[in-house]
């Protein structure tokens, strides 16, 4: 038995050399659960890698092809490559930052899911304090074993109020 589990290290260590280790994991990991668990789950962790900045976790969560919709008068933004850019200029204006969620509602029809949220965000934009609250809802597509965001649209419905941060 000591001998096999060494073989599985081994066999482990080769995979994370190529890259491969967390995918094997993660797919196994969503195959256990039903897919509404699934997505309710990657949905809190999306909005988890979010926050704290981390694009590269992020990535996992969304379609290459992504269409991204905020809550500013601006074109949609398509494609990773280009949400990447606008998410990373956002970043780069935010000091701290906190995203409450509430009032979740998830569909699933098929291959297709939806997922509708209100949000409270608060931060350091700019300087500034302030505290934002909108709506997200995202469409997902099953893509062979994990769900992936292909539509993002959050809309702020109003700032609910703004400071200037003090020195």
């Amino acid at each position: 038995a000591p001998l096999a589990g060494q073989a599985k290290k081994k066999k482990i260590k080769k995979r994370e050399a190529r890259g491969e280790a967390a995918s094997v994991r993660d797919s196994k990991s969503s195959m256990a659960l039903p897919d509404a668990q699934s997505i309710a789950r990657d949905v809190s962790e999306m909005l988890g890698y979010w926050q704290i900045g981390d694009a590269d976790s992020l990535h996992k969560y969304y379609a290459d092809d992504v269409v991204v919709v905020s809550g500013e008068w601006q074109p949609p933004v398509i494609g990773w490559g280009n949400y990447l850019k606008a998410y990373q200029a956002q970043r780069a204006r935010l000091t701290g930052g906190r995203m409450d969620r509430s009032n979740t509602l998830l569909k699933i029809n098929g291959n297709t899911a939806w997922v509708t949220y209100q949000f409270l965000f608060s931060a350091t934009v700019d300087g500034r304090s302030g505290e934002f609250r909108g709506h997200t809802s995202l469409v997902l597509n099953k893509q062979g074993d994990r769900w992936v965001i292909v539509l993002n649209h959050s809309s702020a419905v109003g700032d609910a109020g703004t400071t200037q941060a003090s020195a």
